[in-house]
């Protein structure tokens, strides 16, 4: 999720388990151990596709971050001595910030590899997208609460674990509705004849009530929308071709293996001039997807290997988006 909401997420976690004990300490530590998971990103790992698909690794490990746990208390108790006697109520507090940390992110499409290095495998649910306002509202509004109003009462308090309690349910509804419109989606495949091997659902931008579908076939994939507001009882979309010939040279080239785990195979195929390029399939839309490596040169007859690239492409197509969300509504709107 975004920096934004795991902040919140910590800071309402850490009020709730010890803002009646130390105060609004427990929101500042809280937002900031939120936050440190993530600082994994200004770590090199040594290029385009290894920062790309180590990230939420080591950093987001359950097994790693309970490892570090005793050190961050540590830390808080040498900060505060005054608050010593709760040592065991700071580390309960300290690893749960941790836990719902990764876990969360383990509900967006890319996961997290949780059981690091146990199980690498990202963990995914897949059903949040990265920023979705219902979700991060609640907890902002409720760690504010306890910021400002008086403890005396504990209303702030209660107000706190109130905006938890709604984003927690936030979260089951969108479990239950990747469930329901997953049948919805298979069932109305069936029905159109697409063929495919594998499905993917995930949430549109900023919201749970229109999902995205990537059907993968053999040598292209079909891309539908469904949304709970238009009335719609099916998935409309397309299908989109894949060049998964210029791989075919290149099967032990590392990059290519690695993007080829990484997205669970929902990767598009394309040549850009004489580039071989590999599109992850879970993040954006058909000609505006976010992560995009060249992966091979075309050096006739055949692909040659490079050492992989992110592509930088221009500004994000804005207009994609906005058709997207009219499709909340009609679904004639074609994405």
């Amino acid at each position: 999720m975004d920096s934004v909401t795991q902040l919140a997420l910590g800071a309402a976690v850490g009020e709730a388990s010890m803002g009646r004990q130390v105060g609004n300490r427990a929101i500042l530590w809280g937002a900031a151990l939120g936050t440190l998971p993530d600082l994994d990103v200004f770590i090199p790992l040594g290029g385009a596709v290894e920062d790309f698909t180590y990230h939420r690794s080591f950093s987001h490990s359950l097994l790693v971050l309970a490892l570090l746990t005793p050190l961050v208390v540590w830390l808080i108790l040498k900060l505060h001595p005054r608050t010593r006697e709760y040592r065991n109520r700071w580390a309960l507090m300290v690893y749960l910030v941790f836990a719902t940390h990764v876990l969360l992110d383990s509900f967006t499409v890319y996961g997290t590899q949780i059981f690091w290095p146990l199980i690498t495998t990202p963990q995914s649910w897949s059903t949040l997208f990265i920023i979705d306002p219902a979700y991060t509202l609640p907890l902002i509004v409720g760690v504010m609460a306890a910021l400002v109003m008086s403890r005396q009462r504990h209303r702030g308090h209660l107000l706190n674990s109130a905006g938890l309690a709604l984003s927690t349910l936030y979260l089951a509804w969108s479990l239950g509705a990747k469930l329901y419109v997953e049948s919805v989606a298979r069932d109305s495949l069936a029905r159109q004849g697409v063929e495919y091997q594998r499905l993917l659902s995930t949430p549109a931008p900023f919201t749970t009530l229109l999902w995205r579908f990537v059907a993968m076939g053999e040598e292209g994939y079909f891309e539908g929308y469904y949304s709970f507001l238009d009335g719609h009882d099916g998935v409309t979309g397309q299908r989109f071709d894949s060049r998964v010939d210029l791989l075919d040279s290149l099967a032990e080239h590392w990059p290519v293996q690695r993007l080829q785990w990484f997205t669970h195979g929902f990767y598009k195929v394309s040549q850009e001039r004489e580039a071989v390029v590999m599109s992850d399939l879970r993040m954006g839309l058909e000609g505006d997807y976010v992560f995009r490596f060249q992966v091979a040169e075309l050096n006739n007859p055949h692909p040659t290997p490079i050492t992989a690239r992110r592509m930088q492409d221009g500004p994000r197509n804005t207009g994609r988006l906005s058709r997207v969300w009219k499709r909340l509504w009609d679904h004639t709107v074609a994405p």
